[in-house]
């Protein structure tokens, strides 16, 4: 078992959620003491979570989740996530790490690189950042802390499966999110299944093949 402190929950809400188009489900909200990195995270607990319950890990994106750009698809996924784990019964982790944890002024500055024609990591490289600078042992901590174990984690990125595992969560199953697209987004998406092993269907994100081709060059 990896060694870092015990977090313990520090308060709980309910807390109606309210979406633009019309959804709605009542939620617990859950903050915490004893996080590793200091950082005001919360859990957002929806339905019943049950013994293995449905979890997403899901990185803070203003640009996405409170304004709607159409840049990312974080806005789109967090909407999904909530209504899927709700159903299921399981719970959102709602973490501080804006911009793959590079900050909010770093990321805009990084949207500009991309004006210019490089992709969402070629932008984090050439302003001396790391590609994805996120750790998730404060989300292990919140899970154990909720006592959660053994669960089954909505995402399309292995590493989140991977870091949990080595924190001691065992994670059962990856469940993909949906693919959600826009004329200013795909080149993003596409980058994230190239660089980062993201499952996304190729498929829907246009010029496939061109894709698959890249994608066994870099296995090669």
């Amino acid at each position: 078992m990896p060694d870092f402190p015990a977090a313990t929950p520090r308060a709980r809400v309910r807390v109606p959620l309210r979406f633009h188009e019309g959804y709605s489900v009542d939620a617990e909200l859950v903050t915490f003491h004893g996080l590793a990195d200091g950082r005001e995270h919360v859990a957002v607990v929806l339905g019943d979570p049950g013994p293995v319950p449905l979890v997403r890990l899901h990185s803070e994106c203003l640009t996405g989740d409170v304004f709607g750009s159409a840049r990312c698809d974080c806005g789109p996924q967090l909407r999904e996530a909530v209504e899927r784990i709700a159903d299921h019964g399981g719970i959102l982790l709602y973490l501080r790490q804006e911009g793959r944890d590079i900050g909010l002024y770093n990321k805009l500055d990084a949207y500009a690189l991309q004006d210019r024609g490089l992709d969402t990591y070629e932008a984090n490289a050439a302003l001396g950042l790391p590609e994805d600078a996120r750790d998730y042992t404060a989300a292990a901590q919140m899970l154990q802390a909720l006592g959660i174990t053994e669960l089954d984690l909505l995402s399309n990125n292995p590493d989140k499966a991977g870091q949990l595992r080595d924190l001691g969560i065992a994670v059962r199953d990856r469940v993909p999110t949906g693919v959600f697209t826009t004329a200013h987004n795909v080149r993003y998406l596409r980058a994230k299944v190239l660089q980062t092993q993201h499952t996304l269907p190729l498929g829907e994100l246009g010029e496939s093949q061109e894709l698959q081709e890249l994608m066994e060059r870099n296995a090669s």
